[in-house]
């Protein structure tokens, strides 16, 4: 017994001695986020958020009607900078019976490589699946995934898109006429043509039921057809908003900021102060395509404005 005893000693003097503060090793940052995917349930419906990347952008640069003070120090009570990374995020809706995706991201466009499709397929879904593509509106930054290279990303997909947005964006006239702006036309007609090529572009006017639980709602200022989309299930909603709204930490407190984007800054403004106002009333859930990854949350009347709550984290057991 003591001869072990002895051998152990003498194994652990041999072993050098590590300080608290000794490294245990040695190992690269990795410096990357686990795959961008989160989902959420409306009733009986799954919606799963996908992210398709971030770009660092001088938000408050593009914010108007507003003093500039004012909106640096929103931005800062929000821990933001004037340039901070803004958050590119579609959404899967998963009916029970159909495939429903609410816009596509970048594509590559601007920003990060595009991870919407790594994204879907980490969230156990393939493009081909896809039923529906609804687009909130045709800027690039969610209609840039409709292709990958020249093929159609959802080959099986039918395409819905409001006819006053595709009136306007597809227009060879509307472009000529665009001067800066015409690139932003130009991705639009490659990315959207070639659905209405194979016969699956499906424009819509007016609310219209694109599958059961899913409605397209005008909203029309932001883009000339800008949509949103409500998801209702079992008395619960959840409403889709694209870019109503784009900076979180600014406009939820003062809707009337606008946002040098906009086609109809008036009308954009006015969509937006319906939106919040119905969503606070009923208590809804909302998701917006640029809000910080997955987007979703709710949110309450406070002052003259309106303050966010992100949804409480779930891990969605039976």
């Amino acid at each position: 017994m003591l001869r072990h005893a002895a051998l152990a000693a003498a194994l652990l003097l041999s072993i050098p001695f590590l300080s608290p503060d000794s490294a245990r090793a040695e190992a690269p940052l990795v410096k990357k986020q686990a795959p961008g995917f989160y989902r959420a349930m409306v009733g009986d419906i799954e919606v799963t958020a996908l992210l398709d990347g971030t770009a660092k952008l001088p938000m408050g640069q593009f914010l108007s009607g507003a003093p500039k003070e004012q909106v640096a120090a929103a931005l800062g009570r929000h821990f933001l900078e004037d340039t901070h990374e803004v958050s590119v995020t579609a959404y899967l809706v998963n009916t029970g019976g159909k495939l429903v995706l609410i816009d596509t991201g970048s594509g590559g466009y601007f920003g990060d490589a595009p991870l919407l499709v790594d994204n879907l397929r980490a969230a156990g879904y393939r493009p081909e699946q896809v039923d529906e593509v609804c687009i909130t509106h045709m800027h690039g930054d969610h209609i840039g995934g409709l292709m990958t290279g020249t093929a159609r990303t959802f080959p099986n997909a039918r395409l819905r898109i409001d006819k006053a947005d595709t009136d306007y964006w597809l227009s060879d006239e509307m472009m000529a006429k665009a001067g800066e702006q015409a690139p932003a036309f130009k991705v639009a007609m490659e990315k959207v043509r070639p659905y209405a090529a194979a016969g699956r572009l499906a424009t819509f006017e007016g609310v219209t039921q694109i599958a059961p639980g899913v409605t397209a709602v005008p909203t029309h200022g932001h883009t000339p057809g800008h949509a949103i989309y409500r998801i209702e299930s079992k008395g619960q909603t959840l409403v889709l908003w694209g870019d109503l709204m784009h900076v979180a930490s600014v406009q939820f407190e003062a809707p009337r900021i606008a946002i040098s984007f906009d086609t109809d800054s008036p009308r954009a403004i006015a969509e937006r102060e319906k939106a919040f106002a119905e969503a606070a009333q009923k208590r809804w859930m909302v998701g917006a395509a640029h809000i910080s990854f997955p987007g979703l949350g709710r949110i309450r009347a406070e002052g003259n404005g309106y303050a966010f709550e992100p949804l409480n984290y779930s891990i969605l057991k039976n």
